[in-house]
């Protein structure tokens, strides 16, 4: 795809040619890595990720996406300079989990440019029909399991592990190309004091093993045990969440994947399972944000950079975490018992805060339409922090 702007400007000064192509080579693989904190470097709020975690959600050799998914990455240059990024997917497993032919759209980045914009989402466009799917869905960065929604509000907010950052621009930009709103997706801010205990309130007669909680009991991550918990959590997460909005089965190889990156930083605190009669029906998991031990060391840091970032992280410096699975098996699910757990596992979280030192965690993503489980967050947390938007464009099919 290629669009040339017009020559001149209002004053009278030649105009670059804007162009947007496929990543093709190794080089231009990691230029389109690196290229959100290029772009939105010293914005107010925007705290650069690490390449290394970044290289992990987007290099085929590293996502397991890959072995399920067909991708296609595509830069927006200028005067040799890229300019925007965006990703285009057709993931087979989420294909066949909702019968429809629906292509992600994801990585989008750019400068605040319409134009930019608008040849990006025009890219990903033009190569999901021709790869047959009838709707365009996103952003998701590659997959139901990475970096998902458009930020909307939350720039300013403290940056958080797997959570993407995009300027108030950009959703302006999308929406002026005509995608229009699907979902919003909602996180909260958790403050872990003494007040939010109070406000918690779970009736005394419920603990673990006793009265009518007799068969319940909760268990912690063990390192030695973390694979075999990791397929149980797998099976409980996608019991779980099966039939809801956007979701896809995790894979077991995404499930390595993400042990093997978790295993260093995670602790026996921050995974609670909660089992009846010995057969997991709760869980959640919370993992230490990465932000707070190397947001001040840029994206990609010097060797000293790396020594202190070593030391930080075996000191566990950690100030803060994200939930990232929270769920109830469908064997209980609308059962009093079923609702109780949500309020259970939060609780559970809490109780153990004394052993971290987090002083906040986040619940995300929680789907703007699962009311009950924003009415039990907001009775902790009135408002969310952030808000993140998916957006649907159908897509006309080619002329027979």
């Amino acid at each position: 795809m290629r669009v040339t702007l017009p020559e001149e400007d209002a004053c009278h000064q030649p105009m670059a040619t804007l162009t947007v192509r496929p990543v093709e080579t190794r080089k231009e693989l990691v230029q389109f890595i690196r290229l959100p904190r290029m772009l939105y470097a010293g914005m107010p709020g925007y705290a650069p990720p690490l390449d290394m975690e970044q290289t992990d959600l987007l290099d085929p050799k590293r996502n397991g996406i890959f072995r399920h998914a067909s991708v296609q990455y595509f830069m927006a240059w200028r005067n040799g300079e890229p300019v925007g990024r965006i990703s285009a997917v057709v993931d087979a497993i989420a294909i066949e989990s909702w019968d429809e032919k629906i292509g992600w759209f994801g990585a989008l980045d750019a400068l605040a440019e319409p134009e930019i914009v608008s040849m990006l989402l025009d890219a990903a466009y033009e190569w999901l029909k021709n790869q047959g799917m009838a709707r365009m869905r996103g952003p998701v960065t590659l997959g139901y399991h990475g970096e998902s929604g458009l930020m909307i509000e939350g720039q300013s907010e403290h940056a958080m592990v797997g959570t993407p950052w995009h300027p108030k621009y950009l959703h302006g930009f999308v929406e002026r190309h005509g995608l229009v709103k699907a979902k919003d997706l909602l996180t909260y801010k958790l403050d872990l004091t003494a007040e939010v205990d109070e406000r918690h309130i779970v009736p005394g007669s419920l603990k673990f093993g006793e009265g009518k909680l007799g068969d319940i009991s909760v268990s912690p991550l063990s390192k030695k045990q973390i694979t075999a918990q990791g397929e149980v959590l797998r099976g409980l997460y996608n019991d779980a969440w099966a039939g809801t909005y956007n979701f896809v089965p995790l894979q077991d190889y995404e499930m390595d994947a993400m042990i093997k990156q978790l295993k260093p930083i995670l602790r026996p605190e921050h995974y609670v399972q909660i089992d009846q009669a010995g057969e997991p029906i709760a869980m959640a998991l919370v993992v230490p944000n990465v932000f707070d031990i190397a947001g001040d060391l840029g994206g990609s840091p010097s060797p000293i950079g790396w020594v202190e970032l070593g030391v930080r992280l075996l000191r566990h410096r950690f100030t803060s975490g994200r939930v990232i699975l929270l769920g109830v098996s469908h064997k209980v699910r609308g059962t009093i018992l079923g609702a109780m757990m949500p309020s259970l596992a939060i609780a559970e979280l809490l109780r153990r805060r004394s052993a971290l030192p987090y002083q906040s965690v986040e619940l995300g993503w929680i789907l703007e339409s699962n009311l009950p489980m924003r009415n039990l967050i907001e009775r902790l947390v009135p408002e969310p922090n952030k808000i993140h938007r998916i957006y649907e464009k159908a897509i006309t099919p080619n002329a027979a």
